[in-house]
């Protein structure tokens, strides 16, 4: 990989960790039982991703 493309997985990765956090921290917000599923598996599904950046590597 060039300087530049790891460079862009280190971004995305920091990205897909952000993302994870704030929709952690929105689910254990929520009241609603529905919305908090929902945030939840937005959660699990940056998490998918950031590995799927990670593994990359």
């Amino acid at each position: 990989m060039t300087t530049k493309e790891l460079l862009y997985v280190e971004d995305a990765l920091g990205h897909e960790q952000y993302f994870q956090t704030k929709c952690s921290e929105t689910a254990n917000q929520i009241q609603d039982s529905e919305l908090k599923t929902f945030a939840q598996q937005l959660e699990q599904k940056h998490k998918e991703i950031f590995q799927s950046f990670y593994s990359l590597l």
